[in-house]
């Protein structure tokens, strides 16, 4: 079996009220402090099927152009996720199923690309509006009950387990793969640096707190007591973590390296996106109102983050 990371975005970076403040509030953190970020999904390639865990953003998603105050930056283009999976040597006729952590669009961009792929996602999630019309969706419903301390389960393929894991959404999900003795955890955004893994903090993304923390507590339990490989979508770490095969130690933090942040001003188009679901408000379509004119207390009309959670495009 061979897991591979799908690269689309680098050099992005996660402040730390974001990626910390769920729970205590984002004043309670050092907004000067940007951990590295980074845009990837996950390939498993079973010998058999390839089977892809999330899809990135959707074509045409325009780069975002942060600023010193910016809570989060998704990162520069690498490359669109079709190409990516392309650099990879993988068609799209070759994907066999596609295992959906969850609903956001740099999760979810592509899904329209593999219309002969099966597409798992959890059933609390399938009525989001970024999966509508699709008709080769998979309701998961866990029926093969506990894996290890998660209480919902279900094995895709030998090897393969998609894990009930509410909280950054209703329908949030996480794949567990085992390989030669360890346990590959590949999510979407349990958490989005791996400090935030080892600080035991919670992002200030989620639809429902109390899951969150319940699932957080059930990933660094089972860290605790499984050789595990943790993979991430936010952070080069993710990756950096696959390719090393570093089994994360809860006890003994990897040492941060610090985000290297680029503020230089690109030419402003006047649209805005958002860096967690990857909406993009444009002024053209709202009636012509800037971005800057929305009320104060106006949220993403997809993820219902705040106006901090936007970036000029």
């Amino acid at each position: 079996m061979i897991i591979k990371a799908v690269k689309f975005r680098k050099d992005g970076f996660y402040t730390q009220p974001f990626a910390f403040g769920g729970e205590e509030g984002m004043d309670k953190f050092d907004g000067n402090i940007r951990y590295r970020g980074s845009l990837q999904n996950y390939l498993i390639d079973t010998g058999k099927e390839v089977i892809l865990v999330d899809t990135g953003l959707p074509a045409g998603t325009p780069e975002e152009n942060p600023t010193e105050t910016s809570l989060i930056f998704t990162g520069k283009d690498i490359c669109g996720y079709m190409d990516a999976l392309n650099s990879l040597g993988y068609k799209p006729e070759q994907i066999t199923k596609i295992l959906l952590t969850h609903k956001h669009a740099d999760h979810s961009g592509e899904l329209r690309s593999f219309p002969n792929a099966k597409i798992y996602v959890n059933e609390e999630e399938t009525s989001a509006a970024e999966l509508t019309g699709i008709p080769n969706i998979i309701p998961v419903k866990f029926t093969d009950g506990a894996y290890y301390n998660f209480p919902e389960s279900q094995k895709i393929t030998d090897g393969v387990y998609y894990i009930k894991a509410k909280g950054h959404t209703n329908g949030n999900s996480i794949i567990i793969v085992e390989n030669d003795g360890l346990f590959y955890m590949l999510h979407g955004d349990i958490t989005y640096v791996d400090e935030a893994l080892y600080e035991n903090k919670l992002s200030v993304v989620f639809e429902d707190i109390a899951a969150a923390r319940e699932t957080l507590d059930r990933v660094r339990e089972f860290i605790r007591n499984h050789p595990t490989v943790y993979c991430g979508t936010h952070t080069p770490q993710g990756y950096e973590n696959l390719e090393s095969k570093r089994i994360m130690d809860l006890d003994n933090p990897v040492k941060t390296i610090p985000a290297t942040v680029d503020f230089n001003k690109k030419q402003a188009t006047g649209n805005y996106v958002c860096s967690i679901c990857g909406y993009v408000y444009n002024p053209a379509e709202n009636g012509g109102v800037p971005f800057e004119d929305l009320p104060a207390d106006w949220k993403c009309p997809r993820c219902k983050q705040p106006k901090s959670a936007f970036n000029p495009a």
